[in-house]
């Protein structure tokens, strides 16, 4: 099995397995929402697209976020401390982010794709494995031309050891999240936290769920539901 890892401005090219990483937050929160009893999430890359999927299927929500917030008409952010208070069962949700749905529709060429965080790494392993791929590409969603993403990167090296039949301490993988650069922006700010701690908590909840989210395309939308691998 070969590893190969990429970010959003390449993804378009990557074939084979692709396994889409947003530590914090998108896709721990997508985990909180299953969690919750959502039948299955939309990504979307536009703001403009998740609204008039709603606007065209009474009963659908809109999560997600643009600079960390949800933006007017969304139903909710992209906080799983604010999901996990919520009762979604058997709804549809349309998700929109910065960073992990953009990964999802710009990675085009993909055989297989699965969304992954920490919250559902055994699982998302298990799935890998299923198909026995000669190859899986990481799609790490957070970093940019400025760095970052290294949250997206320690979860990404953290399936790739044990893809590779290793079994690695998840500790340091966990505490690289804590010490990442969007960690210390969002929750550490000494003057003004953005966002609340207890969301990184979830972030870093090692396989919370015994799911993983593949992601499949209908009637030309991509579409993530979970699966129990």
């Amino acid at each position: 099995m070969k590893f190969h890892y990429t970010n959003l401005e390449t993804c378009g090219e990557a074939t084979g397995m692709v396994v889409v990483i947003d530590v914090i937050r998108a896709f721990t929160n997508a985990a909180f929402i299953f969690s919750k009893g959502a039948e299955k999430i939309y990504p979307v890359g536009t703001v403009e697209e998740a609204l008039q999927f709603k606007s065209q299927n009474p009963g659908v929500l809109v999560c997600g976020e643009v600079g960390g917030f949800p933006p007017d008409g969304f139903d909710f952010g992209n906080s799983p401390t604010e999901v996990n208070e919520l009762d979604l069962h058997g709804r549809t949700v349309v998700q929109r982010t910065g960073a992990g749905t953009q990964g999802i529709v710009r990675s085009i060429h993909a055989d297989k794709m699965v969304a992954a965080s920490f919250v559902v790494a055994n699982a998302t392993l298990r799935h890998i494995q299923k198909y026995s791929p000669e190859q899986v590409t990481f799609v790490i969603t957070g970093a940019t031309a400025s760095g970052g993403g290294e949250e997206d990167k320690s979860c990404a090296k953290y399936l790739e050891e044990s893809l590779k039949g290793n079994r690695p301490d998840p500790a340091p993988f966990l505490e690289r999240v804590r010490k990442s650069r969007e960690s210390m922006e969002m929750f550490f700010d000494p003057i003004k936290p953005l966002f609340p701690r207890s969301d990184l908590d979830y972030c870093i909840y090692l396989d919370a769920f015994d799911f993983a989210m593949p992601v499949t395309r209908e009637n030309g939308r991509f579409v993530m539901r979970t699966v129990k691998p």
